[in-house]
């Protein structure tokens, strides 16, 4: 038990896109302000596809561009 608690995690953020300028901020992963959420879509899943990573969505509606 102990073991799997000091294992670092199987995944890697590669970008964070939001609509909310607020949330925007520098260092890695790459963050990006997208003007309206069709936008923020089509940012999502253009990088997605070019890194060959997966997508998720989260509640607050920003998504999160990770590599398994």
């Amino acid at each position: 038990m102990g073991r799997e608690s000091t294992q670092k995690p199987n995944y890697e953020i590669l970008a964070f896109i939001t609509t909310d300028k607020e949330k925007v901020i520098g260092g890695k992963p790459l963050s990006l302000f997208a003007k309206d959420e069709k936008e923020a879509e089509s940012l999502t899943v253009d990088i997605a596809k070019a890194m060959k990573a997966d997508v998720v969505q989260m509640k607050s509606g920003d998504y999160l561009v990770i590599r398994l």
